[in-house]
């Protein structure tokens, strides 16, 4: 892996923290022209796909607030499948408030993007809350 003084790398990197801070400041418009059409996103409640338009309304007008993030960069990957097709992965904390109450966790991360006419486009976005990988520090609910 190359270093993080590599200029596409810290590209890239910059890429995903604009797109954080679009989320952060409610930015709907920043995160809609970051959002390839049909982005899917992945994490706890399932998988989906997104229109740019959508993510504007989502980002704007969301039922929660990210009030801080910070990237693990010690552990972040860049890796550049082509030009113009990059995978960026990290763990992040995040304090957040949802319902009126805050909440902080730890997440893995990742993006794929898509360079289209000369711009970065978000096609894949995953997040997986940090723990252990089967689930056995979560409460399960009795089946019936």
């Amino acid at each position: 892996m190359a270093t993080m003084t590599d200029t596409r790398m810290r590209e890239l990197l910059d890429v995903e923290r604009r797109f954080w801070t679009s989320m952060q400041e409610k930015d709907g418009a920043t995160a809609s022209a970051m959002t390839d059409d049909g982005c899917i996103i992945v994490g706890a409640q399932g998988v989906s796909a997104i229109d740019a338009k959508s993510m504007a309304k989502m980002t704007a007008e969301g039922p929660w607030e990210l009030k801080k993030y910070a990237f693990d960069e010690q552990h972040l990957q860049v890796r550049f499948l082509t030009d113009d097709i990059a995978v960026v992965a990290y763990p992040v904390t995040e304090d957040i408030v949802v319902d009126g109450k805050p909440l902080s966790f730890t997440a893995h991360d990742s993006s794929v993007w898509v360079r289209r006419g000369g711009e970065w486009k978000c096609a894949l976005h995953t997040e997986s809350l940090a723990g252990d990988p089967f689930g056995r520090d979560k409460t399960a609910a009795p089946r019936g």
